[in-house]
């Protein structure tokens, strides 16, 4: 069996692939799959000298953001992983990031219930009140409330994909998780 290296920009990205992995009865540990934050997308040439090209029976995968897939396609045709696009070569990338990706999905409303559900949407409804935030789509808002405090987009990352209906995922996530 082939061993494969997930590349995903942050630990967040990881707890939602793997999370996602588990939910359709992948067992990473038994497939060889490792899921590797990289600490942001522009240190992919650190982690493709680490882990690509891959070599005889290893296969590389990855997630990006859409402002990050420029920089992420041409380390990978430096590397000589190849120069098609990203989703060809295994990589996939989502709209505005992995938490927008997930709104989209689940719909406000949805999110909402997960953010009450942990007792924050008195938190959140402060966030919405802030006077930058006020005019701002309520998925922006969203996003900034994953993003403002430590741990929050791991935590709810987990939150997010467990809430999403069965066979319903978004579809960079989804597909990336399909191709382990």
């Amino acid at each position: 069996m082939r061993a494969t290296t997930v590349l995903v920009e942050g630990e967040s990205d990881r707890v939602a692939v793997e999370t996602l992995a588990g939910r359709v009865g992948h067992d990473l540990t038994a497939q060889r799959v490792t899921v590797v934050p990289m600490g942001g997308a522009t240190s992919i040439v650190h982690f493709l000298d680490r882990y690509g090209p891959g070599g005889a029976g290893h296969r590389l995968l990855g997630l990006c953001d859409a402002g990050e897939s420029g920089g992420v396609a041409t380390a990978l045709a430096r590397a000589g992983i190849g120069s098609g696009s990203l989703d060809e070569l295994g990589f996939h990338v989502c709209h505005a990031d992995l938490e927008d990706e997930l709104i989209r999905c689940l719909g406000a409303d949805a999110v909402l219930d997960v953010i009450e559900a942990q007792g924050q949407l008195a938190s959140f409804r402060i966030l919405q009140r802030q006077p930058a935030q006020r005019e701002r789509p309520i998925t922006a808002q969203l996003r900034r409330f994953f993003g403002g405090r430590s741990g929050h987009k791991v935590r709810y990352a987990r939150l997010l994909v467990d809430a999403l209906p069965a066979g319903q995922a978004p579809p960079p996530l989804a597909r990336l998780v399909a191709s382990i």
